[in-house]
């Protein structure tokens, strides 16, 4: 049986080992650390800081339904700013070279814009103070609730020359709509015509502002005839029209339906190169037929 050598001996023939074949030099050259180095912060020459976006000055962060995006600090004459970076987190960290950048947020149609600047290493927080409220519009026609998906608002506001731009369309009613602090006008339309009612309404910071707007219309159906009572004549040309010429709503069919509001009207029908017309009163809450016959 032979000798049985000691760990330590063991130890010593590796190293043996190692040097006569010469891999001990190159283990020595490579070091493999215990433990990765901990991350210390921004890399040299970048920066680092905290967005937050609040609704008032004393109020609490926004905590959801925030977009933020940074654009390029220098814009070439007559380019679009360069986007760099979308982030939707409620407060994300912005890390990007030292330097000077533009960041808007947007809260709904509410949003802010700022020329933030960044320094080398972390800086303080960034808190943008967007001054915004929330409108909810309703609407009923004759004091009842419209019937579902009759009723849209559109809501405008005051540009920077005093003109009246249009901010969102399409607005269902009760729908919570996110608007910086302000003087909006909403335009309520019943209908596919002229059913329209305008209303000013003023949004709070931190508050939500709701509106009620009441429509009054008639629906009214057409039908070209070549005598009363007869069958709608098809591919007919409908012209809707005010008294005093204005085109309230064109269509073309056998029988179209619209709705409008109370007034004096005039019907025009196109066929075949020909025209007849026919003037007529609605009233609010009426249900019709208007007949224009071909003599």
């Amino acid at each position: 049986m032979g000798r049985r050598l000691s760990l330590p001996m063991l130890v010593v023939l590796a190293a043996v080992a190692l040097q006569l074949t010469g891999v001990a030099p190159a283990l020595a050259q490579t070091a493999v650390p215990a433990v990765p180095p901990a991350a210390t912060g921004p890399a040299a020459g970048q920066g680092s800081v905290l967005l937050q976006a609040l609704l008032t000055d004393d109020g609490q962060p926004i905590d959801q339904g925030l977009v933020w995006r940074v654009f390029a600090g220098k814009v070439e004459p007559g380019a679009r700013p360069k986007l760099l970076a979308t982030f939707r987190e409620p407060s994300p960290t912005l890390r990007m070279p030292a330097g000077d950048y533009v960041v808007n947020v947007a809260f709904g149609r509410a949003n802010l814009t700022r020329r933030v600047s960044l320094k080398s290493g972390e800086g303080p927080s960034e808190r943008f103070v967007l001054n915004a409220g929330g409108l909810r519009v309703v609407a009923d026609v004759g004091g009842r609730p419209p019937p579902a998906n009759t009723v849209t608002f559109q809501i405008l506001a005051d540009d920077a020359a005093g003109n009246r731009s249009s901010i969102i369309t399409g607005v269902k009613p009760g729908l919570v709509v996110r608007l910086n602090a302000g003087i909006y006008q909403v335009v309520s339309t019943y209908g596919d015509a002229n059913a329209t009612v305008r209303a000013d309404v003023t949004v709070e910071a931190g508050k939500l502002t709701e509106a009620a707007i009441s429509h009054q219309a008639a629906r009214v159906a057409f039908k070209l005839v070549a005598q009363t009572g007869g069958d709608a004549v098809p591919d007919t040309q409908w012209s809707i029209q005010t008294m005093s010429g204005e085109i309230v709503k064109e269509s073309v069919g056998a029988i179209p339906t619209h709705t409008l509001a109370p007034g004096t009207y005039a019907a025009i029908a196109k066929r075949a190169g020909r025209s007849w017309r026919r003037d007529f009163l609605i009233r609010h809450g009426e249900t019709v037929q208007v007949e224009v016959v071909m003599q």
